[in-house]
């Protein structure tokens, strides 16, 4: 099943963010009052007719202001959402504000110079003293958007992690359930037997191997990832408990960088590839099904499989790769790829990094 993920803090909207509504709602009561008086000066407090409607004017063109604002710091969280890009965030989400505010508030200052409502007195000096309000104001607008952007991407990953291990739980008892039944127990057993009484050192490399390939589904049980030298350890105990039993009929090719090595995946990953592999495609010493795993660069993993017509088809459910997919979308910023064609079915995939974590 699906995890569920809740609402990241950057939900798109067509006026202003949530958050954005409640800033606006708290900043109303005093930031309008005070650049009212800044931008009218002392008649803004002559009349009721005055402040009412000076104050209405301004509550207008703050709204107007307020919205690209808004669009603009959800544009930036979005482009940079992890917490380690808080800096780059602030100082970019800052730098959009000034430039923003700066325009909007000559603008008006302009507006007000020139008609004069409310019998405004805004002269050269007084402008002076709006864009140091101003530039203060926007201080505390980025730092009110910032400390909760934070304090939401934090809460999602606490509830993320609690996510993932249920993910995890229920995709390892999955893949343990392919791999612990009767059938595959069989085969297993059978392939076991034929090699005790023929070739008995193979039977005991069979059986160590097998050894691992249950203790690594029993170890990464609570793990929500794994190193790819760890996860390649064990595909090579699991192909050769594929090759002892399909000889010839399958192959398996590994061509990784050692700087990828140390990257991290969704463990059983690769294994449910390979599982896929193997149960879609005829396996003939004749016409062997070929399994390559490579590099690509750019912290990217291909695995790839030629695509082998069985006489009897087996129905896709696609759980595990819907499984697979539901860790990534929890766990990286970047989704795997997949392409089936007629000849080669391939899936690529990231390799988490600090940076692409999703944190």
């Amino acid at each position: 099943m699906k995890p569920t993920l809740i609402y990241n803090g950057i939900g798109r909207r067509i006026w202003l963010s949530l958050f954005g509504r409640w800033i606006f709602a708290l900043l109303v009561p005093w930031f309008v009052p005070t650049i009212s008086y800044l931008l009218i000066g002392e008649p803004y407090l002559s009349s009721l007719y005055n402040f009412y409607g000076g104050t209405l004017m301004i509550f207008l063109m703050t709204i107007l202001a307020f919205v690209p604002h808004d669009w603009a710091a959800r544009y930036i969280a979005q482009k940079y959402p992890s917490l380690d890009s808080s800096v780059r965030r602030s100082a970019l989400t800052a730098v959009a504000f000034w430039i923003l505010t700066f325009a909007f508030v000559t603008c008006y200052m302009l507006f007000i110079m020139h008609y004069r409502p409310f019998g405004s007195v805004l002269d050269a000096r007084m402008m002076i003293n709006v864009y140091l309000f101003e530039f203060v104001a926007v201080l505390l607008l980025t730092g009110l958007y910032e400390i909760n952007y934070s304090l939401n991407k934090w809460k999602t990953l606490q509830i993320n992690k609690e996510a993932i291990k249920r993910a995890g739980m229920q995709g390892q008892l999955q893949s343990l359930k392919s791999q612990v039944n009767p059938h595959f127990l069989f085969n297993s057993l059978n392939t076991l037997s034929a090699l005790i009484a023929d070739e008995p050192k193979r039977a005991e490399q069979f059986v160590d191997e097998m050894a691992k390939v249950y203790r690594y589904l029993l170890q990464t049980n609570q793990d929500e990832l794994t190193t790819l030298s760890a996860e390649l350890r064990f595909i090579r105990s699991y192909y050769h408990l594929l090759r002892t039993r399909y000889d010839t009929g399958f192959d398996l090719a590994i061509e990784v960088s050692d700087e990828d090595l140390d990257k991290k995946i969704p463990p059983l990953t690769l294994q449910l590839l390979l599982e896929n592999a193997v149960k879609h495609n005829s396996i003939l010493e004749s016409n062997p099904l070929r399994v390559a795993i490579r590099s690509l660069g750019d912290d990217l993993l291909e695995i790839s499989n030629n695509r082998l017509t069985k006489s009897t088809p087996v129905k896709s459910t696609r759980l595990g790769l819907a499984n697979i997919m539901a860790k990534y979308e929890l766990l990286s910023e970047r989704m795997p790829a997949i392409d089936d064609d007629t000849e080669f079915f391939t899936v690529t995939l990231p390799l988490i990094t600090q940076k692409t974590i999703n944190a």
